[in-house]
Order: structure tokens, then sequence, then C-alpha cells
């Protein structure tokens, strides 16, 4: 069982930047791949980004944060982080990471966090 909570999201001017991260609980998070995704009203949930369960290992993202954002982790603290730079409206969601055995891009991940609010004024 992994137990995820989101944290850092808030309002911000477009063009400006937020770190979200995700603490996890238990002895077994580095045994998972992460995902953050993300969902906006009246629309489905998309993927953001994604990181293999060891630091410095595989990452994608969506081409629409392509260039702007970053994950990583920090498996010593329980923790996967998405810095995202040069933010857009249409980049206000709810963010949501997750947590699943297998490094992925879509969503079909084992463990949910309650997501964080990311709003994006223009």
């Amino acid at each position: 069982q992994v137990q995820l909570v989101e944290s850092g999201g808030g309002l911000v001017q477009a063009g400006g930047s937020l770190r979200l991260s995700c603490a996890a609980s238990g002895r077994t998070f580095k045994n998972y791949a992460m995902g953050w995704f993300r969902q906006s009203p009246g629309k489905e949930r998309e993927f953001v980004a994604s990181i293999s369960s060891w630091s410095g290992g595989p990452t994608y993202y969506a081409d629409s944060v392509k260039g702007r954002s970053t994950i990583s982790r920090d498996n010593a603290k329980n923790t996967v982080y998405l810095q995202m730079n040069s933010l857009k409206p249409e980049d206000t969601a709810v963010y949501y990471c997750a947590a699943s055995l297998v490094l992925r891009t879509t969503g079909n991940y084992d463990y949910w966090g309650q997501g964080t609010q990311v709003t994006v004024s223009s």
C-alpha cells in the first residue's frame, strides 16, 4: 500500500513557476515508477510526466509540457517533484501524482493522490 499526498499548488501568473511535491508513505516507494497527471474541468485526465523507480532513470513528458517541466525524485525522502516553468493559463488543472510498478505514460497506475490545484492567471 502506498499513500500519496501532493502539495505545492496555487495561483500563479502566466510565465511563472511552481514546484509540486508528492510525498509517499511506505518503505516501498523506491520500487515504484511515479507519474504526474492533470485534469481540468470538462476534460479527461491527461498524462503530464513520469519517472522510473530510480533517480536518474528514464523520464517521459507530454508534448504540452516538454521543455517547460522537469520531473525528479528523491528516494531518501520518499518524494517526487514536478518543476513547472513558463506556466500558461492552459496549465490550469488539478494535478495528481500516481505510483505504478511499471513505468507508464497512461493512467493505469496503482495508487493515486488526492490532487493539488494549479491555477495560472493570464
